[in-house]
Order: structure tokens, then C-alpha cells, then sequence
């Protein structure tokens, strides 16, 4: 009895030594899989696909094998004729190529939300003939890494030419879980309002920890503004959670800690955190592999903040490029051009929010105390059936939500409207009545 006490004080003592506990041990257990998601595609949105290669890039150098990892974007961006120098992209200025060695698991046309659920929930028959077919074979002692990156609004993460219901994202995962197709799930999801993407949604006994960079009625923001590549090269809290990844030793740092750094980092959002919050104990290792960075990777460093001294809201990338564009231009023609373009962008967001307020004039029969309310309260989403119905509506007679990004900067609204007990047949019928207009395009 004495000596099977001293061998287990001995193991217990071993474990302790390299900052874990029994149970953190054990969770080594099964394989690591990532599945890593650039929503977006357009030259101004560069830094989706370059937050997503350079999570590629963290993952590949702590040792998580190419067939264990699944990459989703559109791919226009590295051989982009804007692109001054081919087949590189960069995440911070100065920055290494992040595009190397990224494989191309779903590009182009592939990149939808169908594609993605599938390929988390491990349906290979599926995706046959669909890009390369790898899709997460996991099993109930395994780790999936989930990062999510793109435009968002409540309740919604956009894809190329769709977008992505965060009840279906709930529902997959919850299905996942029944059929033990995971032991643990971490997501980081980069985009607007992207708390809203599991508030009332992710239950905390799932084995299911998430982390968004805004809170449900906050927007992302982009960072780092490149005047020579007319772009901005990443998104606030992707730069801070991988450069932070980049300095540390994650096979010691916790999800916990890294969630505490980048929440103090961020000062543009809230980062918050969902699910089940327990699991930030466990290492960045777990789900970002556990290799050892080789000497010299970690080289960023903490100094002048550069990347939140550029800090923009996502939705005023397009303005903040064209100015300056404007700014840095040198030929007067080139200058009128892009101011015209400027004016265009500004009309455009003036008609879509103007299309939105007279549907709520008609859904409200002009109450105009309760036009009032929904036109500026930030109700959270409980009514799902309701929002999703009426976003389906809005999104086929109105404005093409994946094509017309500026429009999901109008959706609260709807999310009011139905918390306020309007009806998703009310909301469309009032779309047949006020969006008569032609199908339109490019409300950046």
C-alpha cells in the first residue's frame, strides 16, 4: 500500500513539474484536427485569407500534420493582380509569407457553408468530387481547432456567396457531440457581432469552448493598413491571439491566459468567451499542437502598437482604403475617379439603411414610438425561427447579403422587430412591398 502511494505521489509530482494536472494529462489523449475558414473573398478583404494562412502557419509549425488540418478560402488573393508581389501574403508589415505551404483544400466555388459543416461533421461521401475531399475523421477522444474568419452580423458569419446561420452552426455541433464525434472543441471566430454566434446558443457541458472577438452587438475591426498594397493586412484579434501565439510557449500557456492577454489587448471590442468556460485550463498545445517552435520564430515583440493605432471597424474598410487611396494619389484624374467612387460607396449605404427603416415603418403600421425602438435598441437574438425566416426574406428580395456587405450592417432591426413579436410573414410582406427595386450589387 505504501509503495503504490509513493508511485502515485511520484506521477502526480512529475505532472506538476510541466504545469499541468492529472486530468490535463490525460486530455493528450487522441488526434488533434483544425479546420481553418476565410469567408471573404475581394482583394479588400486581403486580411481574412491572411489571418487564415498564418493560423495555418502556427498550426504546421508545432507539428499538426497537412492531413490533420483543412483550409477553406476562396484563394484570389495571393496571385490577385493587385498583388504586387505574386504568391505572397503577409499578416503584420514587413511580415514573412504566410502563404507558403498552405494547402488549398476548398477554394473558389467551394467555399460555402455547406461545405463547411460538412467537412466538420466528417461527411466524406458529401464532399465527393468537392476540392479535396478531406473532411475531420475524428472520434470521441479527439481535439478539433475551429477558426472562423470573415464578415458577420447578428446571428450570421459570411461565406463568398452565402452565409453561415448560427443555428445551423449549433445545431451541428450539438450533433457532433451526440454522435461522439469529438472529446473537446475550441472555435475562434473573427467577425462582426461575432458573439452572437453562441449567445442563447452553446451549451457549457458540451466539451465546447469559444472564443469571438466581439460581443453580440459590436463589430470586429480590422488593423494594420498597408498604403502599398491598399489594404489592411489582418483583423485586431487574430493579429493579437496568433502574436501572442508566436511569443509564448504554448505547450505552458492556457487557453485562459491567452483569452486574458487578448482581451486586454483588444481595446476596439469585447473579446468574450462561450461555452464551456472550464476548458480554458487546458494548454495551447491541445489544440494548437505540441511541436516546439525551433529558435527564431518567435520574434514579434510587444512595443508600439501598430496594429490597433490602425484599428478600423470592418464594415469602414472599404471607406478607410479609398481614402487613402485619395490621400496618397498623384495624379488629379486618379484623385476625381477615386472620390467618385468614395461619393458612390456613401450613396449606397444611405439607400440600403433607408430601405431598412421603411421596412420597419411597414412591419410597425408607423407606430412611430415602436419605429423608434427598433431602429435603435440592440435586443439579443432569442426568437431564431423569427430572425432567420426574416433575414431569408431580406436576404432573396431585398439585398443579396454575401454581395451587398453593407446590408448586414442594417440587420439589427430585424433581430428587434421579432424580439418585439413582428412575424416573420410580416417582415415578408413588407419586403414584397418596399424592395421593389432591380436586384443590386456591390454596397461595399
Amino acid at each position: 500500500m505504501m509503495r503504490r502511494a509513493l508511485e502515485m505521489l511520484t506521477v502526480a509530482a512529475l505532472v506538476m513539474a510541466v504545469g499541468g494536472d492529472v486530468a490535463g494529462a490525460r486530455q493528450h489523449k487522441g488526434d488533434l484536427w483544425a479546420v481553418l475558414v476565410a469567408g471573404s473573398s475581394y482583394w479588400m478583404n486581403y486580411r481574412h485569407q491572411a489571418d487564415v494562412c498564418h493560423a495555418y502557419q502556427i498550426l504546421h509549425q508545432h507539428g499538426v500534420p497537412d492531413d490533420h488540418i483543412i483550409v477553406m478560402m476562396t484563394d484570389d488573393i495571393a496571385y490577385n493582380p493587385e498583388n504586387p508581389d505574386p504568391g505572397v501574403i503577409i499578416n503584420r508589415p514587413d511580415g514573412p509569407n504566410v502563404y507558403e505551404g498552405v494547402p488549398k483544400d476548398y477554394t473558389g466555388g467551394s467555399v460555402t457553408p455547406e461545405t463547411f459543416l460538412r467537412v466538420l461533421r466528417g461527411d466524406a461521401e458529401g464532399l465527393r468530387g468537392v476540392g479535396s475531399g478531406k473532411v475531420v475523421r475524428s472520434g470521441p477522444d479527439d481535439r478539433i481547432f475551429v477558426n472562423l474568419v470573415d464578415h458577420g452580423a447578428p446571428g450570421i458569419f459570411g461565406f463568398p456567396n452565402s452565409f453561415l446561420k448560427a443555428t445551423e452552426l449549433s445545431e451541428t455541433i450539438l450533433d457532433m457531440h451526440r454522435n461522439g464525434k469529438f472529446g473537446q472543441m475550441v472555435l475562434y471566430v473573427e467577425a462582426c457581432e461575432s458573439g452572437s454566434m453562441f449567445s442563447n446558443l452553446l451549451p457549457d457541458d458540451l466539451g465546447v469552448y469559444a472564443v469571438s472577438a466581439s460581443s453580440p452587438h459590436q463589430p470586429s475591426y480590422a488593423c494594420y493598413m498597408d498604403e502599398h498594397l491598399h489594404t489592411f493586412l489582418g483583423d485586431v484579434f487574430s493579429i493579437k491571439w496568433m502574436e501572442d501565439t508566436d511569443r509564448e510557449d504554448i505547450r505552458r500557456e492556457s487557453l485562459k491566459k491567452q483569452f486574458q492577454i487578448v482581451r486586454k489587448e483588444v481595446t476596439s471590442s469585447t473579446v468574450m468567451h462561450w461555452g464551456e468556460i472550464r476548458l480554458d485550463r487546458q494548454h495551447l498545445s491541445q489544440f494548437l499542437g505540441g511541436e516546439k517552435v525551433p529558435s527564431g520564430v518567435k520574434s514579434q515583440k510587444r512595443g508600439d502598437d501598430l496594429c490597433l493605432s490602425s484599428a478600423t471597424p470592418s464594415y469602414d474598410v472599404p471607406v478607410a482604403v479609398l481614402e487613402a487611396r485619395i490621400r496618397t494619389s498623384s495624379s488629379p484624374q486618379e484623385t476625381e475617379a477615386l472620390k467618385q467612387q468614395l461619393d458612390n460607396l456613401h450613396q449606397n449605404r444611405t439607400f440600403v439603411s433607408a430601405v431598412m427603416a421603411s421596412l420597419v415603418v411597414h412591419v410597425t403600421d408607423a407606430n412611430l414610438d415602436m419605429v423608434d425602438k427598433v431602429m435603435h435598441n440592440s435586443h439579443s437574438i432569442t426568437r431564431w425561427p423569427c430572425y432567420t425566416a426574416a433575414v431569408d426574406a431580406f436576404d432573396a428580395g431585398c439585398f443579396r447579403l454575401a454581395e451587398n456587405l453593407y446590408a448586414l450592417r442594417v440587420l439589427q432591426p430585424v433581430v428587434n422587430l421579432c424580439e418585439h413579436g413582428y412575424t416573420a410573414e410580416e417582415f415578408a410582406r413588407a419586403v414584397e412591398a418596399v424592395c421593389t427595386h432591380d436586384p443590386v450589387t456591390g454596397m461595399a
